[in-house]
């Protein structure tokens, strides 16, 4: 690797350098974004609906590139890094969708090992972590079922046992809580803060439910016309 791919002196999990963000269009999606992210930080993220986020997401997890500015994840500035590179800093990245992504003809088992499968990992070098991870976010007894037999809330926990698989350091949910009752999404909500808490992982989450974020205390970050700013309004921590 290149020096010039690695920043030694950056200690953050990320970093969004004047980011800005457009389609095929003159108007800015993300508008000179700046972001730092720390390593085992916990944070929010809200704003109306079309005011960015999904987009913010996909740029953490590399799924676009910048129009302009620069995104520096785990000290590595990614504009200077080849395919292969940047393939493997995605593996370093979980990623929990708003609309599960599962895979209907698979088990719960099966679609959460699946990042592992497609590593090439042997089945046997991965049963027992992938079970017992199943049985840690409480679908031990429907590790067998597929997903048109689970409910809401179970289809989201095989998603997040899917994005915890890997131990990725950075785990990104877009709109974790918004196909389950208020009761489940505390419940994934204790998830995410147990896994922040007991191995350090950096978790930005992205919902609209406001009454999850007064319950949860942690820092709110807010996009509104394309422009991120701390928000204050919940007395988040720093």
């Amino acid at each position: 690797m290149s020096n010039l791919d690695f920043d030694p002196f950056d200690d953050v999990a990320v970093r969004l350098e004047a980011v800005t963000m457009r389609y095929d269009s003159p108007e800015d999606v993300l508008s000179d974004i700046n972001l730092v992210l720390k390593p085992g930080s916990f944070t929010f993220l809200t704003g109306a609906s079309g005011a960015g986020k999904t987009t913010l997401l996909k740029l953490l997890y590399l799924a676009l590139t910048p129009t302009q500015g620069d995104i520096v994840l785990f000290g590595q500035r990614t504009s200077l890094l080849n395919r292969d590179k940047l393939a493997a800093l995605r593996r370093r990245v979980g990623v929990v969708f708003q609309e599960f992504r599962l895979l209907d003809h698979l088990t719960a088992y099966e679609n959460a090992a699946l990042p592992l499968r497609v590593l090439g990992r042997k089945p046997a070098d991965y049963r027992e972590d992938v079970e017992d991870l199943l049985r840690w976010v409480g679908l031990g007894p429907r590790m067998n079922a597929k997903p048109p037999t689970l409910s809401g809330g179970e289809q989201q926990r095989v998603a997040i046992a899917r994005a915890l698989v890997s131990k990725p350091d950075l785990l990104i949910a877009d709109e974790p809580t918004g196909n389950v009752d208020p009761e489940m999404g505390a419940r994934l909500m204790r998830l995410f803060i147990e896994l922040n808490r007991r191995l350090g992982t950096t978790v930005l989450i992205a919902t609209h439910d406001l009454a999850l974020i007064r319950e949860f205390d942690a820092p709110l970050l807010r996009l509104s016309h394309g422009l991120l700013a701390r928000d204050v309004e919940f007395g988040a921590s720093a």
